[in-house]
């Protein structure tokens, strides 16, 4: 299987990078110079407001936008502002200071929360909590980071558990431990580097997560990431000293580094940029961290677009179809809302053999795949509830599940697949840390307001005459004007007509309906005059 990764920055204002297997779009990441990306920073804020009913504090740090600090994200050592020991709450001496463990390389500044030790590591994650108002006062200042970017009206979501990712490491200063990715299940590659960390000594009080491609790695490779790691803690605590909030501490690479430093694996066979300057960045932090890869590293001066050679731009285009076909018939319909994505599976005319448990089967295996694949490329978050095609037999049902969840396994995003619910639903969660790709390209329709629908020429008419009848009714009214869409104006001057002139002679105005075809459906404008042609307010508009 070949593996390429594609970097298309030959416009300023975007950057996309592709990853292909066998000439199949996997992934697609897409950052616009226009959009503020926030998350994976540092920042030291001021607390402006706390909210204990919901447990919670706001921040601002620095942004234009105050950010939201929950008490489950509030490091034990902010808890001494509250009489409370850290130490004490950490070795479960205070009543109901239960601990969670875990490790993971995807936390974005959060120790993970599965219960349960992995090779006695202790957590940084107590459930006890004193009250947020305890813990903090409005003014104090606070080291905080974006795990997840502001959606809608939504500020972004901060941190107090900071995590810098290096290319084989994540130093989590919290943490105070030495862990290894979830994802690397060897045990005995598990123990190898832990070992290994635990003879690099790192200082007191800081810890570290090897990554999943730390894995195989040597002690030399570890030992110069986590150099690299502490020289920039130290940095970043001077300023933390200097500095008073709300300022940046730190800002997350761009998105060409920071791709190759969390994507890039030995397994990628080329990396091609289309952009010189990008080119010689890339080459560089390649040369720093993974110098025997640098070869793979290919500067693209074909004439055609990098994206239009590898026939990409269409593949793009279908990842906002709300509709997508499966290989042998069938398809997916992915529709996103405010609460969650909904998912349903259509047969359409895909079929095998007689038998209509084995098709719907078949089909829900093609599905569990591409479904997965649909959510990485549009980088949908949130609840996600799947319907697929019902089957009554309880070992298909199984191997559908293990389909998708082996299917997910790729995913860089936690994700959290249930079993199939008594309705033949599959519902799961997937970690949301920025707004969708649809939502960072596709802006709001003005004139169905987002909804994807408009009201009909009728459904318009009827609205018109309505408010016709209202219009007439101010004690000054003599002529009226409407403008309206081509569509809607032909329908009230003909089927609606006997409506309009009766409205006409029973209060004594006139009426003029003009049309035009660059009018939105809904566009509705009504200019009523007096005798004297002055014009009279009609406040009730709107509410129409």
């Amino acid at each position: 299987m070949r593996k390429e990764m594609l970097i298309n920055v030959s416009q300023t204002e975007e950057c996309r990078i592709a990853i292909l297997e066998n000439s199949v779009l996997e992934e697609l990441y897409t950052e616009r110079a226009s959009q503020n990306n926030f998350a994976g920073n540092i920042y030291k804020g001021k607390i402006v407001n706390l909210e204990p009913s919901i447990q919670a504090a706001f921040v601002d740090f620095g942004v234009g936008r105050n950010g939201f600090l929950h008490i489950s994200d509030v490091e034990p050592q902010y808890f001494r502002q509250a009489g409370y020991d850290p130490e004490e709450i950490m070795d479960g001496k205070i009543p109901g200071a239960d601990i969670d463990d875990g490790d993971d390389d995807k936390s974005n500044g959060r120790p993970p929360r599965r219960r349960g030790g992995r090779n006695g590591m202790r957590s940084t994650r107590p459930r006890f909590k004193p009250p947020i108002q305890e813990i903090f006062r409005r003014g104090d200042e606070v080291l905080v980071q974006v795990i997840k970017e502001g959606i809608g009206s939504k500020g972004p979501t901060l941190s107090t558990y900071i995590s810098i990712p290096g290319r084989y490491l994540v130093l989590m200063p919290a943490l105070g431990r030495v862990g290894v990715s979830r994802k690397i299940e060897d045990e005995k590659q598990r123990r190898t580097l832990r070992q290994i960390l635990l003879e690099l000594n790192p200082p007191k009080g800081l810890g570290f997560i090897v990554r999943t491609a730390g894995q195989d790695r040597t002690r030399r490779e570890l030992s110069r990431d986590m150099a690299y790691l502490l020289r920039l803690w130290k940095v970043l605590v001077k300023r933390v000293k200097n500095t008073s909030g709300p300022t940046d501490i730190y800002e997350e690479s761009d998105m060409i580094i920071r791709t190759i430093r969390d994507i890039f694996s030995e397994d990628i066979d080329a990396i091609l940029v289309d952009e010189k300057n990008a080119y010689e960045r890339a080459r560089e932090f390649l040369h720093l961290v993974m110098p025997r890869y640098v070869d793979r590293l290919k500067l693209y001066e074909g004439k055609e677009p990098l994206f239009h050679k590898y026939d990409l731009e269409k593949e793009i285009a279908k990842i906002q179809r709300r509709t997508v076909p499966l290989k042998g018939g069938g398809s997916i319909v992915i529709d996103p809302t405010e609460a969650l994505v909904a998912i349903d599976v259509n047969s359409g005319s895909f079929r095998t053999d007689d038998s209509a448990e084995e098709t719907a089967f078949q089909l829900n295996m093609a599905a569990s795949k591409e479904i997965a694949r649909q959510l990485r490329l549009r980088d949908l978050g949130g609840v996600i509830v799947n319907d697929f095609i019902d089957m009554r037999r309880e070992s298909h049902r199984r191997k559908v599940e293990r389909s998708l969840r082996d299917a997910m396994k790729r995913d860089r995003a936690r994700t959290k697949i249930l079993r199939t619910s008594p309705f033949g639903l599959i519902e799961m969660t997937r970690q949301r840390i920025r707004p969708s790709l649809k939502r960072s390209v596709y802006e709001d329709c003005p004139c169905c307001q987002g909804r994807g629908v408009v009201k009909t020429g009728e459904s318009m008419a009827i609205e018109v005459v309505r408010i016709l009848m209202m219009a007439c009714q101010q004690s000054r009214a003599s002529r009226l004007t409407v403008r309206v869409n081509d569509k809607v104006a032909a329908y009230l001057n003909n089927r609606k007509r006997r409506e309009v002139m009766k409205i006409e002679e029973d209060n004594d105005v006139s009426v003029q309906i003009l049309g035009s075809e660059a009018l939105f459906p809904e566009h509705f404008e009504c200019d009523c005059r007096d005798r004297e042609g002055n014009l009279i307010a009609l406040p009730f508009i709107e509410e129409a």
